[in-house]
C-alpha cells in the first residue's frame, strides 16, 4: 500500500515526525486507490428494473439480495402452433404458443444459489425450487472455470460465445409466455452470495481489494449489491451506515468506529502552545440548526417483505420541514435500517459542533477519524481533518453522537406476496360422460386434471387415439379439478329418490380443496355433481371429516342412466367434481369408438409423466337404456314383452308429456333366450314385441325366459340392456 511505502520512507529520512509526514503523503494516495468522490454507489430502483443495454454495470453481490440482473443473451420468440376440434359440425381451430430462451447476468462475483424468481411480480420459481411455469434452467455460479451454456454456442458457434468466467448468470430454456400475455416477463432473482450476514467491513475489504482493513465495530447487513464509478463511493456509503470511517493508521486503511480510538491530549502538550495564538485552545463554533435535518429517512430492501423496498425514519421533535433523503442498496431488517436513520440524525446534529485545535508535532500520530476528548471533559470530537504548518499540528473537529447501545424495534410492514405453494404431481382424469345437456352431437370425452399440491396450475396434454402407438399435443389443461378417491365402498341405491340412507367417504388429493352442502332445489337444478367410477351422482351434504376428507350424503344416485354402476363400486374408486370450468372437451371421429385413448399430462411440478386412459364408448350419445320391462300372456298364448323408453335428450321432462324421441328413429334389439338355449333376436320399431305362441314352442319354452332390451341409436346401442326373467 502506498501508505505503508511512503510512512517507511519517511521514517528512514526524518524519523518519527518524518514517518508521520510520509504517513499524510500516502493518505492522498490512498485517496487515488480507492477513487476520487463521485456517485456514491447504486441508487435503491438500480436493481429492481431489469435491463438489457450493452454496458449496463453488472453488481457485485453479497450476502443474499433480489436483483433483476441484465439480459445478455436472448432469441427471437418461437412459435408453436397446435391445430384441434373440426368434428362434425365445428370448424378447424389453431392455437398458437409461444417461448423464448435468454441468459440474465446476476452477479459481477461468484455466488452460492439463487432461490426464488419473480416474474411480473410473482413467483416464477419458489423456495424449495419448484416452477409454477414450464422452462428449462441452468445456473452458472460465476467460477473462474466454468463452461460455454450449450443452448448459447448452439444458437451463436462455439467459437463465438463466452463463458462469462467470473460473473454469475442464469439461463432460461424455452421459457412458455402463456401466463405473461405472450411477451417476456420482467424477472427479478433472490441471489444468495454469501451464507448468512455479512459484515460491512468484509465487503468493504473485498471491494477494496484488502486496501482497507475491517477494524472493530462491524455492523452487519442482510445484503448489498455494490455498483457505481467508484469503490470509494461504495465504501463512504456502508461506512455512513454503520457509523464507521475509514482512517489510516500509518500501515493500512482501516474501517473502524473509532469507539476504542480515543485520543485525549496531556495537559503538558496544551500548557506548551498555551501562549501560542489559537493553540492548546479549543475554538467551538456551532452550524445553524436551520440548515440541519430535523428527519432522515432510509430507503432499503426489506427481507421480511420478499426485497421490497422498505421505507424507515427518524424525527426530531420539530416542525420536520427538512428531510435528508438516502437510497440504500442494502438489503436490512427493518430495526437496523431504523437505528441507522437514528445514527445518522444524531451524528448530523452532534456534527453541528465544529472545533479546531492545536497540538505540538509530538502529535502526530492522531489520524483522520479518530476519537479526541480534551482533559476534563466529556465531550468527543472527531477529527475530521488536520495540517502541519510550522510544527504546528491544527486539528479540525467535529462532534460525534453518543453511541445508541439498545437497538430500536420498527415494523417492516405487511407482505403482499404471492403463497410460495408447491405444485405437486398432476392428476388426470379421462371421462367419458353420460348426456349432461342436450347439446351432444359428436363422440367426446373430458379431461379432469388437478395436482396434489395448492400450487398446481395446469399442465400440457398429449393425446393418442390408438392406444398409444402416436401422440399429439392438445394444448394445456382446463380450470383445477377436485380429484380424489373413495374411502369406503358405495351400495346399490334408488335411483327415484333422494338418498339418505347410504353416504359415501372421500378424500381430496388436495387437502386445501373443498367440498360445499347444496340444497334440495340446487340439485334439481344440477349442483353438485361428481363422477364416482362411472356412476354420475349428486351429493347435498358435504360433511368436513378430516383434512381433505369429506362425507357425502343426502344423494340422487345413477343419473343420466349412469344407474347401471352402481353395482360396480369398490373402495379407492376415482372421485371427479364435475365443473364446466374444469373439464376440457377432447373431440374424437366416431371410427375411434370401441378404442382406448389415452392421455399424458406434465405440469411443472412432475417429475415423470401422469397418464389416463379410457375405452371410448361416446356414452353421452348412446340412448338410455329402456326400463320397466315387462311381459304378459295374451289369450292366444302370445306373450307380450313392453318396456318403457327413455331419451338423452329433455331430462327435466318440463311439460309432462312423453320426452322427446332424441334419435333419428326409434328402434329396439331383443335377445331372448330360454334357459340354455340359443338367442332369438329381434328388432322392432315400437317399444314392445310380442312373443308368439309358435316362436315360444320352436325355442322349447318352458320355466322361465331371459329377456333383453337394448334402444339402439345413431351412433351405438344403450348400455346396458335392460334385462329381467319372467316365468312361463
Amino acid at each position: 500500500m502506498a501508505t505503508l511505502v511512503l510512512t517507511t520512507i519517511g521514517s528512514v529520512v526524518g524519523g518519527p515526525v518524518g514517518g508521520a509526514i510520509g504517513a499524510l503523503i500516502g493518505q492522498t494516495v490512498d485517496q487515488r486507490i480507492l477513487s476520487p468522490k463521485g456517485r456514491r454507489g447504486p441508487r435503491l430502483g438500480d436493481l429492481s428494473v431489469q435491463t438489457s443495454s450493452y454496458g449496463s454495470a453488472i453488481p457485485k453481490l453479497f450476502g443474499t439480495m433480489r436483483v433483476a440482473g441484465t439480459v445478455i443473451w436472448a432469441t427471437d420468440l418461437a412459435e408453436a402452433q397446435q391445430s384441434g376440434g373440426g368434428a362434425k359440425g365445428q370448424p378447424q381451430a389453431t392455437a398458437y404458443s409461444y417461448s423464448t430462451s435468454f441468459a440474465v447476468a446476476l452477479s459481477g462475483r461468484r455466488i452460492r444459489a439463487v432461490r426464488r424468481i419473480w416474474a411480473d411480480g410473482k413467483l416464477l420459481r419458489g423456495s424449495e425450487g419448484d416452477w409454477k411455469t414450464q422452462t428449462g434452467f441452468r445456473l452458472y455460479h460465476g467460477d473462474e472455470d466454468q463452461p460455454v451454456d450449450p443452448l448459447i454456442a448452439s444458437a451463436e458457434g462455439i467459437g463465438s460465445t463466452p463463458a462469462y468466467r467470473g460473473i454469475a448468470y442464469a439461463v432460461f430454456e424455452d421459457l412458455q409466455l402463456a401466463d405473461f400475455g405472450n411477451r417476456i416477463p420482467s424477472l427479478t432473482f433472490e441471489v444468495e452470495a454469501d451464507s448468512g450476514a455479512v459484515p460491512i467491513g468484509a465487503i468493504i475489504e473485498t471491494l477494496s481489494s484488502g486496501a482497507v482493513s475491517s477494524g472493530s465495530g462491524s455492523e452487519m447487513v442482510v445484503g448489498y449489491a455494490a455498483s457505481g464509478d467508484s469503490v470509494r463511493g461504495a465504501a463512504e456509503v456502508l461506512a455512513g451506515l454503520g457509523g464507521m470511517s475509514i482512517s489510516d493508521d500509518g500501515a493500512v486503511l482501516r474501517l473502524d468506529d473509532g469507539a476504542d480510538d480515543v485520543f485525549v491530549p496531556g495537559r503538558n502538550d496544551l500548557d506548551a502552545f498555551a501562549n501560542a495564538e489559537g493553540a492548546g485552545r479549543m475554538q467551538i463554533e456551532r452550524i445553524a440548526a436551520g440548515a440541519l435535518p430535523d428527519e432522515v429517512a432510509i430507503s432499503y430492501y426489506e427481507p421480511a417483505r420478499d426485497y421490497q423496498a422498505g421505507l424507515q425514519r427518524a424525527r426530531r421533535g420539530g416542525p420536520g420541514r427538512r428531510v435528508d433523503s438516502i437510497d440504500l442498496a442494502v438489503a436490512l431488517h427493518a430495526d437496523a435500517a431504523k437505528a441507522a436513520a437514528e445514527r445518522r440524525l444524531a451524528q448530523a446534529w452532534a456534527a453541528r459542533s465544529r472545533a479546531s485545535l492545536a497540538l505540538p508535532p509530538r502529535a502526530l500520530g492522531i489520524r483522520e477519524g479518530a476519537n479526541l476528548r480534551l482533559p476534563g471533559e466529556k465531550a468527543t470530537f472527531r477529527v475530521a481533518g488536520w495540517t502541519l504548518e510550522h510544527m504546528v499540528l491544527k486539528l479540525q473537529l467535529a462532534g460525534t453522537a453518543t453511541t445508541v447501545t439498545q437497538t430500536p424495534v420498527a415494523d417492516p410492514g405487511r407482505a403482499t406476496s404471492q403463497a410460495d405453494d408447491a405444485a405437486g404431481s398432476t392428476l388426470l382424469a379421462l371421462l367419458d360422460l353420460p348426456p349432461l345437456d342436450d347439446g351432444a352431437t359428436t363422440p367426446r370425452l373430458w379431461i379432469a386434471a388437478g395436482g396434489a399440491g395448492r400450487g398446481w396450475r395446469k399442465a400440457q396434454l398429449l393425446a393418442s387415439l390408438d392406444g398409444g402407438t402416436s401422440y399429439q399435443g392438445i394444448g394445456g389443461t382446463a380450470q383445477k379439478a377436485l380429484i380424489g378417491t373413495t374411502l369406503g365402498v358405495l351400495p346399490t341405491g334408488d335411483t327415484a329418490l333422494f338418498d339418505d340412507r347410504f353416504t359415501i367417504d372421500i378424500e381430496l388429493a388436495d387437502p386445501t380443496m373443498w367440498l360445499e352442502s347444496r340444497s334440495d332445489d340446487a340439485l334439481v337444478a344440477g349442483e353438485n355433481a361428481a363422477m364416482i367410477g362411472d356412476e354420475l351422482i349428486q351429493f347435498g351434504k358435504a360433511q368436513p371429516i378430516g383434512t381433505g376428507r369429506f362425507r357425502l350424503g343426502r344423494l340422487l344416485r345413477g343419473r343420466r342412466g349412469s344407474e347401471w354402476a352402481m353395482a360396480a363400486h369398490a373402495i379407492g374408486e376415482r372421485f371427479v367434481f364435475l365443473r364446466a370450468a374444469s373439464l376440457k372437451p377432447l373431440d374424437v371421429p366416431t371410427s375411434a369408438i370401441g378404442t382406448l385413448v389415452r392421455v399424458v399430462g406434465v405440469g411443472t411440478g412432475d417429475a415423470t409423466a401422469s397418464e389416463a386412459e379410457a375405452k371410448l364408448t361416446a356414452r353421452a350419445l348412446l340412448p338410455p337404456a329402456p326400463v320397466h320391462l315387462r311381459a304378459h300372456r295374451l289369450t292366444d298364448g302370445t306373450i307380450r314383452i313392453g318396456w318403457t323408453r327413455r331419451s338423452r335428450l329433455g331430462w327435466a321432462w318440463l311439460d309432462g308429456a312423453d320426452a322427446p324421441l332424441g334419435e333419428e328413429v326409434e328402434r329396439y334389439r331383443l335377445a331372448i333366450t330360454v334357459g340354455a338355449g340359443p338367442e332369438r333376436i329381434v328388432e322392432t320399431s315400437a317399444p314392445w314385441h310380442d312373443y308368439l305362441l309358435a316362436e315360444q314352442g320352436a325355442d322349447g319354452a318352458a320355466g322361465t325366459i331371459d329377456v333383453a332390451v337394448v334402444q339402439l341409436g345413431a351412433v351405438a346401442a344403450s348400455h346396458p340392456p335392460a334385462r329381467r326373467q319372467f316365468s312361463l
